[in-house]
């Protein structure tokens, strides 16, 4: 027998470090090959980490919320064979770092840690974890070299586990601070986007409950406040007879499960006519970095998924204009399922460049959805509904019973006008409103 020392892998060139969630295997449990035995979690996802090996776990080398660094052992397994089965080939280390792909870092945040310094204009001096905070390395390296103070640090308010501050934390800060001019000017906070204003204070009484926010929701609520901060948002509505593919999924939807096995729901349609006229309309499928525009390549839709536990999470459909109506049905029920069952890869979750989020699944009619950052629109899909309304035919008009919904699209007035954010709505609204009721599966 030999020991086969298991590293945490490589998750992405901007990422370093990770924080142990979970230990799924103990101390002598058995491990296959492609068994997880962590669950770990960075600043976007919580993700599995597979053995290379099989064996017995003999010993662990970190305790739950500890941070352990890329390509440092976590855990060491005692092999069934001699030294020479404990190779790992190419192809276990492929799964294991596909498996912690992590998400590349927005071009504009990028571009904060690699723009290069004038170091003479501070002093630097050495930041240090304290006894009630822990920087991780990443982050101390990030200050040090952006030149914030150890009293900077302290003050900046951590999204991560127990208050840390994680390196999103760090950068966002850094995207909103002031030009640096003097070491006195660094240490006093000043921000020129934003005015420094405190919370309301919150008065408890001795009935009420005290909930903890889960670490993904604060997570996604400081993301949804970003964004509002970013981006100038601005609404437009439109209402769609959705009568044809009503009928039209009526008729073909048991067929379609018998042939494909995959249940069709309206989501697929909707999504493909959203990829349609993003190809239409390309100047929807960007991003902003600062003054310049960033005209993205591939479409990849977002899907904005509702979790049991009242979190949301927004898998990824990606080169969705490439797909035909059975393989996007594919992709949207089992991004879908996967989201659920906590089984998403972080790879699933990253390059979105515009979002889609279902409102009418809890009945509502329309919304004004935040914009998914550094994105610059999403579209909300209202609930399907029976109407009146007027029916136009070559007879004359008459007052039929129609399926209606409404869409609404949130977009960045800074990068997008109203003709455009209007335009695109109703490229939608005519793709599926001449749906083919002949249409094949």
């Amino acid at each position: 027998m030999a020991k086969f020392e298991l590293k945490l892998p490589k998750m992405g060139e901007s990422v370093a470090e990770a924080t142990i969630n979970t230990w799924l295997k103990d101390i002598g449990d058995r491990v296959d090959v492609d068994e997880s035995v962590v669950e770990i979690s960075t600043d976007k996802v919580d993700s599995d980490v597979p053995s290379e090996v099989g064996g017995i776990l003999v010993e662990k080398k970190f305790e739950v919320d500890a941070v352990v660094q890329v390509g440092q052992t976590f855990a060491i397994i005692e092999t069934d064979g001699d030294s020479s089965d404990n190779q790992t080939t190419d192809e276990s280390k492929a799964i294991a770092e596909s498996a912690l792909n992590e998400f590349n870092q927005a071009p504009e945040v990028i571009a904060t840690i690699e723009k290069p310094l004038d170091t003479a204009q501070f002093i630097e001096t050495p930041v240090n974890s304290n006894g009630s905070r822990f920087y991780s390395p990443l982050v101390k390296n990030i200050a040090k070299k952006e030149g914030i103070s150890q009293t900077e640090l302290d003050q900046l308010d951590g999204s991560g586990k127990n208050g840390r501050v994680t390196k999103n934390d760090i950068l966002s800060y850094l995207k909103n601070r002031s030009n640096i001019t003097t070491p006195t000017k660094a240490s006093q906070n000043i921000s020129t986007t934003s005015p420094n204003l405190s919370p309301p204070t919150v008065i408890k009484s001795a009935q009420d409950e005290i909930i903890e926010m889960t670490r993904m929701g604060k997570l996604v609520s400081k993301h949804m406040v970003n964004s509002v901060q970013t981006s100038a948002h601005v609404q437009s509505f439109i209402e769609v007879d959705v009568t044809k593919i009503w009928n039209w999924r009526q008729r073909v939807k048991t067929n379609f499960e018998q042939q494909t096995g995959e249940k069709i729901t309206f989501t697929p349609i909707f999504m493909e006519a959203v990829a349609k006229a993003l190809t239409i309309h390309p100047m929807m499928n960007i991003s902003v970095d600062g003054e310049t525009i960033i005209k993205k390549k591939s479409i990849n839709l977002g899907m904005a998924t509702a979790l049991a536990d009242g979190n949301l999470i927004v898998p990824v459909i990606k080169n969705a204009d490439q797909l035909n109506l059975m393989g996007m049905t594919k992709q949207v029920n089992n991004l879908a399922n996967r989201a659920r069952t906590n089984q998403l890869k972080p790879d699933d979750i990253q390059d979105g460049t515009y979002t889609v989020t279902n409102v009418g699944s809890f009945g509502s009619i329309m919304g004004t959805p935040i914009i998914n950052q550094p994105q610059v629109g999403i579209l909300a899909l209202g609930a399907i509904r029976k109407v009146p309304a007027v029916i136009e035919t070559n007879e004359g008009d008459f007052i039929g019973i129609r399926h209606k919904m409404f869409l609404s699209h949130s977009y960045d007035h800074r990068v997008v006008n109203g003709a455009l954010g209007g335009q695109f709505l109703k490229t939608i609204k005519d793709i599926l409103e001449s749906w083919d009721n002949n249409r094949t599966i």
